[in-house]
């Protein structure tokens, strides 16, 4: 269900970057790092082949008209379609939920989806058009909908606006060869972070120069072999979404740097927020991107049990 809310007005609209910081430790790599993982209990005998979910239009339940839609028909199944023409050259949406946090998407011309990362819960969904000054914005459109999935981990299966992948792509092909002839999912998630880990490097260059808008071409990332956190993190979640591994990109604090990384979910373990080794017993934090590019116990204490992280953000 849904309900409409607020007036239009013109607001100022303040808007959280989501930019990967560089991070003084990458450079300083010691030692080679990768993971180990147990085979003991290893009984999944899971197929490879890839599923990629679809985001689909549905056409029923729409908010806006014209230049810019929201369509909230699959709302259940953790996504909203975005479509805009491209005669507006600024428009954001914001999405709330039970007094969340807010988040603010960037909207391109084009269709885009935006994930219901939030769960099950009322959404607030507001639309603003810019208004030629920075940071000066009109309600385009405000409107409330009521949300129930179908499958809480639908929101990390699908791609999004920040994860894109498709059963075309290359890290689709490239996650089917490094998940083959493994039995479980963390082999899989073992292999796909060995992967990231060994063969992509820190572009100090993206990083100083990288705008708010930036999104990872997945693909662009494997061919370069290089990224920013944000692409470390976009392009294991596309591999480990397109081998039915729920998977979460994240985005918050290390220490004082912003920064990006990944959380996946395994049956029977629960949500890992916490991959840089395997000891057969515990893993310690999914940080692809520190664990590329240092290797020093110094690094790996300060990783530790995930302490030093703060998520803000969940795509």
């Amino acid at each position: 269900m849904f309900r409409r809310f607020c007036p239009n007005k013109i607001i100022a609209l303040i808007i959280v970057s989501v930019l990967a910081a560089s991070l003084a430790a990458c450079s300083d790599s010691e030692e080679e790092t990768e993971v180990e993982i147990s085979k003991v209990g290893s009984t999944q005998n899971r197929s490879n082949e890839p599923k990629c979910l679809t985001p689909l239009a549905g056409g029923r339940t729409i908010f806006g008209s014209g230049e810019l839609t929201v369509d909230v028909t699959n709302s259940g199944d953790g996504y909203l379609y975005v479509r805009s023409t491209g005669e507006i050259d600024d428009i954001k949406i914001q999405l709330t939920c039970n007094d969340s946090v807010t988040y603010t998407y960037i909207i391109p011309s084009g269709d885009s989806v935006i994930p219901l990362s939030l769960g099950d819960g009322t959404y607030s969904v507001i639309a603003y058009e810019g208004m030629g000054e920075p940071g000066m914005y009109a309600t385009k459109f405000a409107e409330q909908l009521d949300v129930v999935l179908s499958d809480p981990y639908l929101p990390y299966l699908y791609p999004n606006c920040y994860v894109q992948f498709d059963i075309n792509s290359a890290v689709v092909a490239l996650g089917k060869d490094l998940a083959e002839g493994k039995a479980t999912d963390i082999e899989v998630v073992a292999a796909v972070y060995d992967y990231v880990v060994k063969n992509i490097t820190y572009d100090h260059e993206r990083a100083a120069s990288v705008k708010p808008d930036y999104v990872p071409n997945v693909d662009q990332v494997l061919r370069e072999k290089k990224g920013i956190c944000f692409d470390y993190a976009a392009l294991m979640a596309a591999m480990l979404r397109s081998q039915r591994i729920p998977t979460r990109l994240e985005f918050g604090y290390a220490g004082d740097a912003y920064h990006a990384w990944v959380t996946a979910y395994i049956e029977d373990e629960g949500w890992i927020n916490g991959i840089i080794e395997f000891d057969g017993v515990d893993w310690t934090l999914m940080d692809p991107t520190f664990a590329a590019n240092a290797g020093s116990k110094k690094i790996k204490s300060f990783i530790g049990d995930g302490n030093n992280y703060t998520t803000k953000y969940i795509y």
